[in-house]
């Protein structure tokens, strides 16, 4: 399993691209930018380096952390894998390369996929000052034009970018995603209800071209949880004192909000039998856990205290956990 956190390389590196600039400018340009994508809108607004370099400093420990904890279900679910190419499509600075490569040491091919120059000049200066990643091959050009003329790759994330697409755009591009996927292929969006949908539609279709489910469902039926319910989950990671600075936050870590869809070509050898949907609730008489179980179905159940062995297991579960229910 790999840690939320930069590592320490990669976070050292983006910090030194901020040193010398100023926190005030950075903070108005990231705020714009995310107040763009917040609005529907993409990238087009990242024009310069300062662009990319402040937005990368309040986006990328987030985006990250939700990839390493989607790998992290991944790994679980299939912990044979060992994918020897990435292919990364909307890659931006790099974020899901850089969490793929600690993830799995047997990556020896990198490329990535993104239209915006600013962003893939900055994940080219990152990648260089890395040992794993100083042969990416990032190409530059829209994700559907490009899709068609990449490689496959054992392994495609597409992190944070179908939302960029239009209806029209979306369907075509998750299908080319799947086309690349030599083996597995991660989609991952941010844990709103809209981002919930765009990963229920890919799962839906791909499933309906035979794809199997890795992570997070412990099944292929249909999505159990009905709206206003959305399946998300959630990661901490920790805040750098830039980053707190130009989000001009005063508390030391960041919750980061997303839902995923990981699909594999064959199914996987450990889905778990259940996935925690809710932080668990902890009594005196009782663990309480919101659970989507392998039968397809939603349901909270009660671990109580007397059953010593489940209750001491379940008061361990955390919100986004692959779990065995007892009775499993």
């Amino acid at each position: 399993m790999i840690s939320p956190d930069l590592p320490a390389a990669l976070k050292a590196a983006l910090e030194e691209r901020m040193h010398g600039r100023s926190r005030r400018d950075a903070g108005q340009r990231a705020g714009r930018i995310s107040a763009t994508y917040r609005g529907g809108g993409n990238s087009a607004t990242i024009t310069s380096e300062a662009d990319a370099v402040a937005y990368a400093t309040v986006r990328m420990p987030a985006t990250y952390a939700a990839v390493a904890a989607s790998l992290n279900a991944l790994m679980q679910a299939s912990p044979d894998f060992a994918p020897a190419s990435l292919l990364d499509v909307g890659a931006g600075p790099g974020t899901a390369s850089f969490a793929a490569t600690e993830a799995f040491s047997s990556l020896a091919s990198f490329n990535a996929i993104d239209a915006n120059p600013a962003l893939r000049m900055l994940a080219l200066a990152l990648a260089d000052e890395t040992m794993r990643l100083r042969d990416l091959a990032y190409t530059l050009g829209p994700a559907r034009v490009q899709l068609d003329r990449a490689g496959s790759a054992d392994l495609v994330i597409a992190s944070y970018m179908i939302g960029e697409l239009t209806d029209s755009e979306r369907s075509a591009v998750v299908d080319a995603l799947w086309a690349k996927a030599d083996d597995t292929l991660l989609i991952v969006e941010p844990g709103t209800p809209a981002g919930y949908q765009r990963i229920i539609a890919a799962r839906d279709r791909l499933i309906a071209a035979g794809a199997h489910v890795a992570a997070p469902c412990p099944h292929a039926a249909a999505c159990p949880l009905i709206a206003p319910d959305w399946c998300h989950f959630v990661q901490r990671l920790a805040r750098s004192r830039a980053h707190r600075e130009l989000k001009g936050a005063d508390v030391p870590f960041e919750d980061e909000k997303f839902s995923f869809i990981a699909l594999a070509r064959a199914p996987v050898t450990r889905r778990p039998a259940a996935r925690v949907l809710a932080p668990p609730l902890l009594n005196k008489v009782a663990v309480t856990a919101k659970l989507c179980e392998a039968d397809g179905v939603a349901r909270t159940i009660d671990i109580p205290r007397r059953n010593k062995p489940a209750f001491a297991a379940a008061r361990r579960w955390d919100w986004g956990d692959g779990v065995e229910p007892p009775g499993s």
